[in-house]
């Protein structure tokens, strides 16, 4: 495992999960999943409806742990389905927690569509003295390819 690198996800259907593993394995940094006290809904419906109020009432929910950031690290991968064009909010509550001063932030999601949003910029006010690199953007779980889409993107990001 590499020391420099934390890879910090929430997944709620499991698509964001196999994308923070599959950075995980390429680049030898240790995962962490952040999970809510309270889960949300299993049903997609309650749970767009539950998060969607959330989001406009800047909830902040109660997390289950924080991981802690090693000094040495100095890249976190931060990951999260985008939901209403930003990241869920445990994401916000793990961002809310931490000082990532000085690490480099590269943000990862995955949508049903709806594109990027203003996901990077919502990352890039969280952590305003982070240097925030390009994000990796992908379409459910990636589909076919994503170990390769994944590789591509380390290796521009100097990081593979």
């Amino acid at each position: 495992m590499s020391e420099n690198i934390l890879v910090v996800y929430y997944s709620w259907s499991g698509n964001t999960r196999k994308i923070a593993e599959t950075i995980g394995k390429q680049t030898g940094g240790s995962l962490f999943e952040l999970i809510p006290v309270n889960p949300y809904p299993e049903n997609y419906s309650a749970c767009t409806t539950q998060a969607r109020k959330e989001i406009r009432a800047g909830v902040i929910p109660e997390l289950t742990a924080i991981p802690d950031i090693p000094e040495s690290c100095d890249t976190v991968f931060i990951g999260s389905p985008n939901w209403w064009s930003t990241m869920a909010p445990p994401v916000s509550a793990f961002l809310s927690t931490v000082d990532l001063s000085g690490k480099n932030i590269v943000p990862f999601f995955s949508h049903g569509g709806g594109g990027a949003g203003h996901y990077v910029k919502d990352i890039e006010k969280s952590c305003p003295d982070s240097t925030v690199l390009e994000p990796l953007i992908l379409t459910g779980s990636g589909g076919g390819g994503v170990a390769e889409r994944i590789a591509s993107c380390l290796q521009k990001l100097g990081l593979s």
